[in-house]
């Protein structure tokens, strides 16, 4: 596998690992709703997004172990 085309897999895998943390994290303490809206007051955005960050961080170095030791071959 070519560097560029390995690199851009390693990034497109962070990007779903990222979108996926970050999507299971949404709906977790959400706290007090606004009656009118129906969307919560603090969603705490910034805490979530580190939060999938380093989750995603974690996911990512996993697959990268799994991907160097060559349990998928191409």
């Amino acid at each position: 596998m070519s560097g560029a085309v390995h690199a851009s897999v390693l990034i497109g895998a962070y990007a779903i690992f990222w979108f996926l943390a970050l999507f299971c994290l949404l709906p977790v303490g959400l706290g007090e709703v606004d009656p009118d809206s129906g969307a919560p007051r603090n969603p705490r955005l910034p805490f979530k997004m580190g939060l999938a960050t380093a989750v995603a961080a974690i996911l990512w170095l996993a697959f990268y172990v799994v991907v160097a030791l060559g349990f998928f071959q191409v």
